[in-house]
C-alpha cells in the first residue's frame, strides 16, 4: 500500500499545544536533568528505535518539540511520515545540547507512539476494504486536546477525515431528531441557518427513517447499526431514488466486519476503533 498523503498542522497551529505538553512535563523544572547538566553545557547524540512493526508517524512534530527547547538540535528522519517500519529500524538520530535532548524525550516519544498505533490500526481496517469503492472515515471521538493530531494519524494510516469538528458540517443524529419532532422538522430548522456550502447528513436507523431522510433532501444518509440486510434494502433504495446522495455506514465496525459492511455498497465507513481502539507502538530513545 502506498503511503497516504496528510498535510502536517502549521507550526502556528501546533505549538501552543506542544509547549503546554513541555510545561506539563518540565514543571518547575528537570531536577535530574538540570542537576547533571547546565544549559548547553554539553552535547550529544540519540537515536529512536522501533520496538514493534508498524507506521510511523509524528517525526516533523518531535523535531519541533526538541526545536521548541533548543533551535540548534539536529533531528535527522530516516522514515518519511506514514512508512511502514519493521521492528528494530532506527527512525531518526539526533544531536546537540544533552539538556534539551533528555528534558523534551518524553513528550516528543509520547506524541509519536500515540499518533503512530493510531496510524498502524487505521492501515489494518483500510487493508480490509483497499479493493473496493469505498472510504474508511474517522470520527469526533478524539482524545480532547489531541483532535487535530490524531486525526492527522488516521490521514496517515489511509483513512478520510470526518468533520474536525461542529462547525465543520450538519449532522442530524438520533438525539437531534428527537429534540427536533422529526427528520423533517429538524432538516427544515437546519437549511434556514446554514451557511452554504455546508451539507446535510441524517442518522438513519431504519428504512422509514432513510426515506423520509430522502423526502427531504438530505445529502448524506448515515445507515447507523443496521442489519447488514436492512443496510443492503437502505443502499438499493437511496441508488434508485436519488443517486447523488451519499450513503455512510456506521456502528460497530470491527476489522472482522468491516468488509461485509463495505460490500453493501455504501461510498463511507465511519469508525472511532482506528482511534479509541488503537494502541501504543513502542519506540525508544537510547543515547549515543
Amino acid at each position: 500500500m502506498k503511503n497516504s498523503i496528510a498535510v502536517l498542522p502549521p507550526f502556528i497551529v501546533l505549538d501552543r499545544l506542544l509547549q503546554d505538553w513541555l510545561l506539563e512535563d518540565i514543571g518547575r523544572g528537570d531536577r535530574t536533568t538540570q542537576s547533571l547538566f547546565t544549559m548547553d553545557s554539553t552535547e550529544g547524540q540519540a537515536e529512536w528505535i522501533v520496538k514493534a512493526s508498524g507506521v510511523i508517524v509524528g517525526l516533523p512534530i518531535a523535531a519541533r518539540v526538541f526545536h521548541l527547547l533548543n533551535e540548534k538540535i539536529s533531528f535527522v528522519p530516516f522514515a518519511i511520515e506514514g512508512q511502514y517500519c519493521d521492528r528494530g529500524l532506527v527512525v531518526a538520530r539526533m544531536h546537540g545540547s544533552m539538556d534539551a535532548l533528555l528534558m523534551g524525550e518524553r513528550v516528543a516519544l509520547n506524541l509519536v507512539m500515540r499518533l503512530s498505533g493510531i496510524a498502524t490500526l487505521t492501515r489494518q481496517y483500510v487493508e480490509r476494504i483497499a479493493d473496493l469503492p469505498v472510504k474508511l472515515v474517522d470520527t469526533r471521538k478524539t482524545t480532547p486536546g489531541l483532535r487535530i493530531l490524531e486525526k492527522y494519524a488516521t490521514l496517515l494510516g489511509g483513512a478520510v477525515n470526518h468533520r474536525m469538528g461542529l462547525d465543520d458540517a450538519v449532522m442530524l443524529k438520533d438525539n437531534h431528531i428527537a429534540a427536533a419532532g422529526g427528520i423533517g422538522a429538524a432538516i427544515a430548522a437546519v437549511r434556514k441557518q446554514i451557511p452554504y456550502p455546508l451539507n446535510i447528513e441524517i442518522e438513519t436507523e431504519s428504512l422509514d427513517q432513510v426515506k423520509e431522510a430522502l423526502l427531504h433532501k438530505a445529502d448524506i444518509i448515515m445507515l447507523d447499526n443496521m442489519p447488514l440486510e436492512m443496510m443492503r434494502k437502505a443502499v438499493q433504495m437511496i441508488r434508485q431514488q436519488d443517486s447523488r446522495v451519499k450513503i455512510e455506514a456506521s456502528g460497530n465496525i470491527t476489522l472482522d466486519t468491516i468488509r461485509t459492511v463495505a460490500e453493501t455498497g455504501v461510498d463511507y465507513i465511519s469508525s472511532s476503533a482506528p482511534i479509541t481502539q488503537s494502541k501504543w507502538l513502542d519506540l525508544s530513545m537510547k543515547m549515543k
